[in-house]
């Protein structure tokens, strides 16, 4: 996930309640629509998408019929979001996850678990997910989906399925129709190596959505989207989009995250997106513009790792030794473009890169978060390791 490039970067309560009411009218209006539907034999699960060639026309991608598994409206936020991110693998390891579900004693409440992760790789196999996840070897059965929902929610915490969308080297191997490309039609990759797939082509979106989709009707809280975004890192003089639109980046991105929005809403899960710690700050050239995708979203997690900040920025000369003030001058951007029309929950840094970081500095991190009103915080380590004592303050 924590991947900037960008000049001034390093390379390397409850809803509110007008947005809950109006989530229970559409969700009524659209379960009526579906019992009408069953009444005429018409019910399709939108889990048998398939993708496949054809035309593509302006319009957003058509939305299946939604078989609702599930109550309509969301399992409340804890009221003070204290997370945790979980990769697929770490997730089906036996007895890891209980281990995590015990950080219950020191503060957790919240646990972000890999759906779809930055290889392209989904975390489960089920068939509620898109046939193109089973046919491109992407549904890998690293952990049992309905296995990770009980206990999860047993212990109480609130379940965040974390979606990465637009990196993604398996899709964009197995189906090269679907990939950012180069002039000659070859796979354009990062300077990692590393594929994406095509932010304009709407057989993606409805990909990713799927999934999204099928994690929900698993019992998910909340789909977060993650690489919601064009690429940022490697030669972008080569790339070359088939379908490209006329419009801006931004309203690229800000019109895949209303389709996503639009269709897993009825599902009864809140839908939100990760963006970089200066989306708000700088216009970074990767269609990230909170202001603009803020109405759409329940929530933004920004990802202000005060190591991914380069020096000087904000007015701070080393941003990775002074933590709790870069991410509260960050944080302070966030709330000025989304006016609290969506709800900001940072990602903070539990790792070290140039510095070591420990307690106080994670601590100096929520501290600074809460200044800003924040939600709460979700804590990212690569490795899965985490500072148990800093969720207990």
């Amino acid at each position: 996930m924590p991947r900037y490039i960008h000049p001034r970067l390093d390379p390397n309560e409850r809803f509110r309640e007008r947005r809950r009411q109006a989530l229970r009218r559409r969700g009524r209006r659209r379960l009526a629509a579906a019992a009408v539907l069953l009444a005429i034999g018409a019910g399709i699960g939108l889990g048998a998408t398939q993708i496949s060639g054809g035309n593509h026309t302006a319009q957003p991608p058509s939305r299946p019929p939604i078989r609702v598994d599930k109550p309509l409206v969301p399992r409340p936020y804890p009221s003070e979001v204290r997370g945790v991110h979980v990769t697929a693998p770490l997730a089906g390891l036996p007895g890891k996850l209980e281990d995590y579900t015990a950080l219950k004693a020191f503060g957790l409440n919240t646990i972000e678990v890999d759906v779809k992760d930055e290889n392209g790789q989904v975390g489960f196999v089920s068939r509620g997910l898109p046939a193109l996840a089973r046919e491109t070897g992407a549904a890998r059965p690293y952990y049992d989906v309905e296995s990770v929902v009980a206990k999860v929610h047993a212990a109480g915490m609130y379940l965040v399925g974390r979606v990465v969308v637009f990196e993604d080297p398996t899709l964009s191997a197995e189906r090269p129709a679907l990939a950012v490309l180069r002039p000659d039609g070859s796979r354009w990759l990062t300077s990692g190596g590393l594929g994406w797939v095509n932010p304009y082509d709407q057989r993606v979106w409805r990909y990713a959505v799927g999934i999204g989709a099928a994690a929900a009707r698993a019992g998910f809280d909340e789909i977060q989207f993650d690489y919601v975004r064009f690429p940022s890192d490697g030669d972008l003089s080569q790339i070359v989009y088939r379908h490209r639109r006329a419009e801006r980046k931004g309203a690229t991105i800000a019109r895949f995250l209303q389709y996503a929005s639009d269709t897993l809403h009825p599902l009864g899960v809140r839908v939100s997106a990760d963006v970089f710690g200066l989306a708000a700050t700088h216009d970074l050239g990767i269609g990230q513009v909170p202001k603009r995708i803020a109405g759409d979203l329940d929530a933004i997690y920004p990802m202000v790792y005060p190591s991914h900040f380069s020096p000087g920025e904000y007015g701070i000369t080393d941003p990775d030794a002074y933590p709790g003030r870069t991410v509260a001058r960050a944080l302070f951007d966030f709330r000025r473009q989304v006016k609290g029309r969506a709800v900001l929950i940072p990602w903070l840094q539990d790792f070290s890169l140039a510095h070591r970081y420990g307690l106080i500095e994670v601590t100096d991190q929520i501290a600074a978060a809460r200044r800003q009103h924040a939600r709460g915080y979700m804590l990212w380590n690569p490795e899965g390791v985490y500072t148990r004592d800093a969720l207990a303050g």
